[in-house]
């Protein structure tokens, strides 16, 4: 079955090809079938992956996206006015659902942000940034996993909160 990222890469292979049209009706496919806005014109590296089949994510066509990311669902990396540079994010960066990316803002590699985060400012790499705006909680290397590496579900629940 396809997805809204596989769709998107016919579409931008098309596009590359110089060929007119049907890049913008897969758009419109797109857009029907997963509430998403991809355009072909946006650049997306090898090995990144829209969770849900990219169920609700808005992408600006002059955003840059970097290998092996994790875009989740209802996302959005969006430009902002008066700039011209959309969003640029690096390779292996997780961007929870719900987060909104805007302006002329750099990712760098191995970045994490949180569900619902909003990210008005650039992020350096290795960083793990939360809220709205977002703010730096932590550093990726102090995990005691791979958030990037596709492990099999453990068992058992959370911790209880703590008063």
């Amino acid at each position: 079955m396809y997805n809204a990222i596989k769709l998107y890469k016919i579409a931008r292979f098309l596009y590359l090809k110089k060929i007119p049209f049907i890049p913008k009706l897969i758009t419109l496919i797109i857009f029907i079938v997963y509430s998403s806005k991809i355009s072909y014109k946006t650049k997306i590296g090898k090995g990144t992956f829209l969770v849900y089949g990219g169920i609700g994510v808005l992408i600006n066509e002059s955003a840059e996206i970097g290998e092996n990311c994790s875009i989740g669902v209802n996302s959005m990396i969006v430009g902002k006015s008066p700039y011209r540079n959309a969003p640029k994010i690096g390779n292996r960066v997780f961007i929870g659902p719900g987060s909104v990316i805007v302006g002329p803002v750099v990712i760098e590699d191995n970045v994490v942000i949180a569900p619902n985060s909003v990210v008005t400012k650039s992020v350096a790499k290795d960083l793990i940034v939360a809220g709205n705006p977002a703010k730096i909680i932590g550093n990726i290397n102090e995990l005691d996993y791979d958030i990037f590496k596709n492990e099999t579900f453990k068992e058992g629940y959370a911790d209880y909160l703590k008063l």
